[in-house]
């Protein structure tokens, strides 16, 4: 049985981890217990050193020292910021008049915007919440089936995971060890083909059910002509400008991740002044929400610390990769079997959780593969997306809930009953976004090109072609190091340098006489005593 646990002291851990997890104890606190834990019977039964702990300071202060996770903070204080401005009633105002004579336009208007509050803010909550307060009455109002319009708001809120600069980009990048930037990047391509998707799907409804997804009555067009496009420009001006900020100075090397982060937070501020929202109650709430958000981040961090100290020390990751690299296939069914279990365990944990527990379990097997992790990271965050859309976990899908009408009302402007929208119809809406998803995972498994393109710019060096030549001893007559200094004074070899170092120069004598000489009496530098004799001739006196 001591033999039995022995060898199996690394899977017994994650199954642990694992069934601690679906208790309901805290993620952060339940890596540290289950670290902790097994930690002190690694050592009680020798399998691990007396001193094993005393490596979690240094691993603590390397994680609050780290300046890339300085950018959750800014990037959460800006989205909420932004949340509070009015920015996305006034884009969902607009950009609704603007699609609004098309089949769907409404739906495209949730999509449109849903990318661009992503480009913007990065937190899901805040897209779906606001979405769904501004957007679901009026799609309701209009005729939309409940399910199409839930599953889009709830599937255009989650593309702030994907768009940069989305928060868990930044942690798979400092989980990867790869620039946030690259990572930045790699994910901007399959991000927008992702919004594409979405609206091509509403397209495909407008075709196929076209009662489901109706275009907007004239009466509720009230923007036309030239109102309409100087609403759509001052509308789109701000945001965009703000995305420059952030996106554009960080992609053409101008900032990294953390300044492109302070900067947004700047910006929004002055979009909030400009909107005359910014006051002192709402910057006191970002505030606190920012640091509420950015101390669960880094209360997993630090557990996840502790866990993975005992892990390593068990020989965890080499039964993870043994595990891995075993699955027939290579590369593809490597990456067939991790993205299958982020799929299955998004059914339970958020991408935070992914991210801290998993990531760090799957990539040193990717390198050992010779995977590109940026291409890895942007694969799997498409993937861990799914977390929020699952059914019936996803907390999009909750987000959606909490502000969705739970009771029949009367609409205010057309006075009609409205229906309630049930859990049901939410989740059955989500279903073909989640599936959509899935599919952005193989067609990124598939073309690698549309993540990896972040390499084009660099310079591309093969190892294989690096040479180096070190002169041997003698060759050439010269030494492997260089013509050396000709000691003491002797006259360099002539010019063109291709003569050989000459040592024909006569020695020093340093005082000795040469061979039949007459020994010559000392001098030391001064004049010989004269004790009162007069000099001799031709000298002054």
């Amino acid at each position: 049985m001591f033999a039995f646990f022995a060898e199996n002291l690394a899977p017994i851990m994650f199954l642990s981890l694992i069934v601690v997890l679906l208790i309901g104890y805290p993620v952060a606190f339940a890596l540290a217990f289950v670290g902790f834990v097994f930690g002190f019977i690694g050592i009680e039964m020798g399998l691990l050193p007396v001193n094993l702990f005393g490596a979690i300071p240094d691993r603590i202060f390397g994680q609050m020292s780290n300046e890339t996770l300085l950018a959750i903070p800014f990037f959460t204080f800006m989205g909420l910021i932004l949340e509070r401005s009015g920015m996305a009633e006034e884009l969902l105002d607009t950009i609704g008049q603007l699609f609004g004579p098309v089949r769907g336009g409404l739906a495209f208007a949730v999509i449109f915007v849903g990318a661009i509050l992503a480009a913007t803010t990065g937190v899901v909550a805040a897209s779906v919440i606001s979405m769904g307060l501004i957007s679901l009455p009026i799609m309701m109002r209009y005729g939309y089936d409940r399910r199409v319009a839930a599953g889009t708001i709830a599937a255009s809120g989650t593309l702030a995971q994907i768009i940069p600069p989305s928060l868990v980009l930044i942690i798979l990048a400092d989980q990867l060890g790869r620039s946030v930037g690259d990572m930045y990047k790699g994910a901007l391509v399959p991000g927008l083909l992702l919004v594409a998707a979405y609206a091509g799907y509403i397209i495909l409804m407008s075709f196929i059910r076209p009662l489901s997804v109706p275009a907007l009555p004239i009466e509720a067009r009230s923007l036309r002509g030239w109102k309409l496009l100087r609403k759509v420009i001052i509308s789109l001006v701000p945001p965009l400008v703000l995305i420059f900020l952030v996106l554009g100075t960080i992609f053409i090397g101008l900032a990294t991740p953390t300044e492109g982060g302070a900067m947004g937070a700047v910006g929004a501020l002055a979009l909030a002044a400009i909107n005359r929202r910014l006051n002192l109650a709402m910057v006191k709430s970002a505030l606190y929400a920012t640091v509420k958000l950015s101390s669960f981040v880094i209360f997993i961090l630090l557990g996840a610390r502790v866990f993975s100290l005992t892990f390593y020390g068990v020989n965890g990751h080499i039964w993870v990769e043994h595990l891995m690299t075993s699955v027939p296939g290579g590369e593809i069914g490597f990456l067939i079997v991790a993205n299958l279990l982020v799929f299955f365990l998004a059914f339970f944990l958020d991408y935070f959780e992914l991210a801290f527990i998993i990531i760090p379990l799957l990539a040193p097997v990717a390198d050992s593969l010779g995977i590109d992790l940026i291409w890895f990271g942007v694969m799997l965050a498409i993937n861990m997306q799914t977390s929020f859309m699952h059914p019936p976990f996803g907390f999009s899908l909750f987000y959606l809930r909490s502000v969705a009408p739970s009771r029949a009302y009367k609409d205010r402007l057309t006075g009609a009953t409205i229906q309630p929208v049930t859990s049901g119809q939410i989740y059955m809406g989500a279903l073909p976004y989640l599936a959509i998803q899935l599919v952005m995972v193989i067609v990124v498994i598939v073309f690698p090109g549309l993540v990896t393109h972040y390499k084009s710019g660099a310079v591309a060096v093969d190892p294989n072609t690096i040479q180096i030549n070190v002169p041997m001893p003698g060759e050439g007559g010269l030494s492997p190091f260089g013509t050396p200094t000709q000691p003491f004074g002797a006259p360099e070899p002539s010019s063109g340098g291709s003569a050989p170092a000459s040592f024909d120069s006569p020695p020093p004598t340093f005082g000795v006489p040469a061979p039949g000489a007459e020994p010559a009496p000392p001098s030391f530098g001064s004049p010989t005593p004269s004790f009162g004799a007069p000099p001799a001739s031709g000298t002054n006196p």
